[in-house]
């Protein structure tokens, strides 16, 4: 279901998916803000892999709508 610029699942499935995307980010987001040294460190790091983890949730959900 269209939402704005984002997408929404319509069924449990789709809720589903939600869960290893969130834990994808939380992960990345602990090993490299363990492997760095500051928060300009950190952010060079997460910046590239989330921005290519919601354009693959969002090809996903447009696709699957």
């Amino acid at each position: 279901m269209p939402v704005r610029w984002s997408y929404l699942p319509c069924s449990w499935q789709g809720w589903l998916t939600y869960v290893p995307y969130i834990g994808f980010l939380v992960l990345t987001f602990i090993v490299i803000d363990g492997n760095s040294h500051s928060v300009s460190d950190t952010l060079i790091g997460i910046v590239p892999v989330w921005v290519a983890a919601v354009a693959v949730m969002q090809w996903l959900a447009s696709h699957k709508t």
